[in-house]
């Protein structure tokens, strides 16, 4: 790389240039310049509380210039971590080749300034511009009393996180076009749930679907293998296209859904084949909770519990099912919502009005601690590690014995599950077998599918499809299942976390279409995830 590739970064608002071309001299024009700069940094007028707002704004001040000069020893000493202030500055300008920037502060709020960041990035000839807002804080030192800035890496750019870098470069993946199932092209900027999913299977299957790269500004991540970020593309690649199997209309309306509610997640599959048609996330810290979430899925695991019961003969759809207010077990009291009780209620029934004691007073009839473990495994596949195309988790259902044992009956305890796995659930219980949720196509890499032990048996798929299909027309779901047409079943379910408002579980199917959803600390399950689920199902998929 030449030194005109590189370039020179030049001053701010704050700054005039006052030596030659490249790297020059600096220094800060204005009332509070005499005797100023970045790298004697700004001592405090006392010892300890926060920094007044002539602190805050002279703090700030010298920060950006030295930042904006390109003196990355300057900047870090007004930082309470020089140390990795120091490294990230200079990578700005020699590893993310940022050949110019203008960095404009705001009016100070409090201990935060606001600034706008107007760069450009030079890489072999090409340039772009890049321009964004950011902010920092300042703070008082610890030891030294100093206002300093409380340095965090979102100071160089707003969506950096703890350990992450700014590189610019010809990426090692090239870029893909993705398409649905009918050609479809999906995009992160029309389905934004889909972005980290996508920067993923560029990664796995940039190279694979014959792509060639093109220079781009990335988001190096702080672990090893996760995907990278692209900020901005200097040169157009030339994208390989890779066709998954979702679906451009039911991903859609999952994008829409998850909107209603914060912290939401949503999974749609088909049963007959195990195609994920659409995943979306709506949460705060951009985490795939609807295929890598660990939480308990509250009474949407009866669906597995009521397979287990029927496989061995220990209840029936038709046959009584005490529904009591509470239920005892290994020395824990369980109860149902609002300590309800159904008298003379029969097992769908139970199963539709969400009835906890109904499931909890079996467990001495099954005498096999395992059953439960068995079934999910054996009939669900849950615990065969799928390999979906992109990174998942399985859900768990871990042997348990006493208290613990009953919990899991109802979906708590050890038991964990995220959307995926539990739309799976109503998948394999709407198709009678277990069919591996599937991303991409397994031909691309060649990756093993798992494959259950064994199908379920007819007259349990019979049984537990009429019971979710109850459930859907006159149980605890039928409210959000009102506007679902089809051919319709759906189970509701909350989960208590950490004594907090319970997570709202929902999961349903309408003809070839299951779909899960899981909204943290949003409630009983139809109140949320019900809704979703509802909207999910609704939209018109182009199987």
């Amino acid at each position: 790389m030449n030194g005109a590739a590189k370039g020179a970064i030049v001053g701010g608002v704050f700054l005039a240039m006052v030596g030659g071309a490249g790297y020059g001299v600096y220094m800060l024009v204005g009332e509070d310049s005499a005797g100023g700069g970045g790298a004697t940094g700004v001592t405090a007028a006392k010892d300890s509380g926060p920094p007044t707002g002539k602190e805050v704004a002279r703090t700030a001040k010298d920060f950006l210039a030295a930042w904006a000069s390109g003196d990355e020893r300057a900047a870090a000493d007004l930082t309470n971590n020089a140390q990795e202030a120091q490294g990230a500055v200079a990578d700005f300008k020699s590893k993310a080749y940022v050949s110019k920037a203008v960095i404009t502060p705001g009016t100070p709020n409090g201990s935060t300034v606001p600034f706008k960041v107007e760069a450009e990035v030079t890489y072999e000839g090409i340039t772009k511009p890049f321009a964004y807002d950011s902010q920092l804080t300042v703070v008082r030192g610890v030891t030294t009393g100093k206002a300093l800035v409380d340095w965090q890496p979102s100071v160089l750019h707003p969506q950096l996180q703890k350990g992450e870098r700014l590189r610019a470069g010809a990426p090692a993946s090239p870029p893909v076009k993705a398409v649905d199932h009918t050609g479809e092209e999906l995009t992160a900027e029309k389905y934004p749930s889909l972005g980290p999913l996508l920067a993923e299977l560029r990664q796995t299957y940039g190279a694979k679907a014959g792509g060639k790269p093109g220079a781009e500004l990335w988001i190096e991540p702080a672990v090893a293998g996760a995907p990278k970020r692209t900020l901005l593309t200097l040169a157009e690649g030339e994208p390989g296209t890779l066709t998954t199997y979702l679906d451009a209309r039911v991903q859609a309306a999952a994008e829409k859904a998850v909107t209603r509610y914060p912290e939401s997640s949503v999974v749609a599959v088909q049963p007959s084949t195990g195609h994920v048609l659409a995943v979306a996330n709506n949460r705060k810290d951009g985490f795939n909770a609807a295929m890598r979430g660990a939480r308990a899925p509250g009474s949407t695991m009866k669906i597995v519990t009521a397979a287990m019961l029927l496989d061995r003969g220990k209840a029936a759809a038709d046959r009584p099912a005490e529904c009591v207010k509470e239920a005892v077990w290994g020395g824990r009291a369980f109860h149902n919502l609002n300590d309800f009780a159904l008298p003379g209620a029969t097992f769908a029934t139970s199963f539709a009005k969400s009835c906890n004691t109904a499931f909890i007073k079996q467990i001495d009839d099954v005498k096999d601690d395992a059953a439960l473990a068995k079934e999910a495994k054996e009939v669900f596949g849950i615990g065969l590690d799928w390999k979906t195309g992109v990174k998942s988790v399985d859900g768990k259902v871990p042997v348990a014995t006493g208290a613990e044992a009953a919990a899991e009956y109802i979906g708590q305890g050890d038991i964990t599950m995220n959307p995926l796995n539990v739309a799976s659930l109503t998948a394999t219980a709407r198709s009678g077998r277990f069919h591996q949720p599937l991303l991409v196509p397994a031909e691309l890499d060649g990756r093993p599918i798992a494959e259950a032990a064994r199908g379920m048996k007819p007259s349990v798929r019979q049984q537990l499809v009429s019971m979710m299909r109850l459930t859907a027309s006159s149980g605890t779901a039928s409210g959000a299942m009102s506007s679902v047409g089809g051919d319709k079943g759906a189970k509701t379910g909350s989960a208590e976390v950490d004594g907090v408002t319970p997570d709202s579980w929902f999961t349903g199917f309408s003809d070839d279409v299951a779909a899960a959803a899981m909204v943290e600390s949003g409630g009983h399950g139809a109140d949320a995830a019900g809704p979703i689920v509802a909207a999910v199902l609704g939209a018109p998929s182009r199987s």
